[in-house]
């Protein structure tokens, strides 16, 4: 599995520079899945969802599954608040389990 990283910070000034370089990296990406860890993200704005957004469907167009690891819990609900998490594939965060 092969594991892209997005940067500590990403809002709208970076948006464009941080797509086009990930997508640029898509293409040498082998085997037939691309992740892309959001754990850095520290500072973001929802631009950080469009560049995700963006990027999966560049990963669907060359026959890769899509999927995140790592979100911020802002950015979670952010893309919660929009209803696109489902399209994020997150890896849910592990929760202690509860006594019986």
């Amino acid at each position: 599995m092969s594991v892209l990283v997005l940067p500590q910070e990403l809002t709208q000034s970076q948006a464009s520079a941080c797509l086009r370089a990930l997508v640029q990296d898509l293409a040498s990406l082998p085997g037939p899945e691309a992740v892309m860890d959001a754990s850095p993200l520290s500072r973001f704005d929802s631009s950080a969802l469009a560049v995700l957004l963006e990027f999966r469907r560049a990963a669907l167009a060359q026959g890769k599954r899509f999927s995140t690891q790592g979100l911020p819990a802002r950015l979670a609900d952010l893309a919660t608040l929009y209803g696109v998490i489902e399209l994020l594939a997150a890896t849910p965060l592990a929760t202690p389990a509860l006594p019986n």
